[in-house]
């Protein structure tokens, strides 16, 4: 008779022992709040599972941070929280959230964008923009980039781009459509970004079942955003698929190892590098998509995300006009 750990080990596969005792228990907890079969049931549905998770993850606020939601005007109204600390910032963070453009809000990410406002010391704007399938491609841009716009008209504090996941393709996608306006953005940081990479790629093939994010995953994800004829060629849609990639501001790509999305930040990278800007990719070993929501209980993922909350200050550091300080991501 097979033993019980024997079935829990073939389960998970080639990751049983690739992935720490503590990130499995992450695992599974997520997977018992928002299951994997949750994307087969109605939209209104897995987004009410979605909220229950991250109310039931949230780590509350550091202390001395203090928030104030907010309206952008535009034709579309859009929802926006601000955090700051009783010290002057030197910098402004507009955060864009994951959740595959069909989940999240203001809520779902609060504590990580309160954490980066305690660590950094930065104000933190976070973006609230239309989620699909209600609201498809380019309404999700055009959201990010009207928050950011609006910050650079209402701040003059250096800008720093941050996103997580389906934030990180915003935040790529805002600083490639601004790289020359006035008050482009200082840098830019994405945290485990799908981008639109090659999906014949490393990591597409070797983490194409991973857990908490697959191939089938991305695939979903894309489909449901996509208007009818959308290109995939269209960089505000796939920012890897831009032709065009000089100009853009000092960047840092954090990706997973066991996520199929990490050749995407190796890709982006070194095609700013090759169109002469300045970027590094850092791939946090034995680690999984959404690994910021375990960083209270996970050490690798504390560290990483602590890694993170120092990329983000280096690149708020870096002059605005010339962007020539050294940033060290080791």
């Amino acid at each position: 008779m097979t033993s019980a750990p024997a079935d829990l080990a073939a389960s998970r596969g080639k990751y049983a022992d690739r992935l720490d005792p503590e990130l499995w228990d992450y695992i599974d907890k997520v997977n018992s709040w928002y299951p994997p079969e949750i994307v087969a049931a109605p939209i209104p549905e897995q987004r009410a599972v979605y909220d229950r998770m991250c109310v039931a993850f949230h780590q509350g606020r550091p202390e001395g941070v203090t928030t104030s939601d907010g309206i952008v005007a535009t034709a579309h109204p859009i929802p926006v929280r601000r955090y700051r600390m009783a010290r002057k910032a030197v910098a402004v963070v507009v955060y864009y959230h994951g959740g595959g453009f069909v989940l999240g809000d203001l809520d779902s990410h609060d504590d990580i964008c309160a954490e980066i406002c305690a660590g950094t010391g930065f104000e933190v704007v976070s973006a609230d923009y239309r989620l699909a399938p209600e609201y498809l491609h380019p309404a999700s841009f055009n959201d990010a980039l009207a928050v950011f716009e609006w910050v650079a008209a209402t701040s003059a504090l250096p800008i720093v781009l941050c996103g997580e996941s389906a934030g990180g393709n915003l935040a790529a996608a805002v600083a490639q459509a601004t790289r020359r306006h006035p008050r482009h953005a200082n840098g830019q940081m994405l945290i485990y970004p799908g981008l639109g990479g090659d999906e014949s790629g490393r990591s597409y093939v070797e983490h194409a079942d991973a857990p908490l994010l697959s191939v089938s995953d991305i695939e979903f994800y894309r489909h449901i955003r996509s208007s009818s004829g959308q290109s995939p060629d269209d960089p505000t849609f796939l920012p890897l698929r831009d032709r065009d990639f000089s100009g853009l501001p000092p960047t840092i790509i954090v990706t997973a190892e066991c996520d199929p999305l990490s050749s995407d930040g190796e890709a982006y990278r070194d095609r700013i590098l090759a169109a002469g800007g300045q970027a590094w990719w850092r791939e946090e070993r034995r680690l999984v998509h959404s690994f910021l929501r375990a960083r209270a209980a996970v050490p690798r993922a504390a560290e990483a995300f602590a890694r993170i909350i120092e990329d983000i200050k280096r690149l708020g550091a870096i002059s605005p006009l010339v962007g020539e300080k050294a940033i060290s991501t080791s």
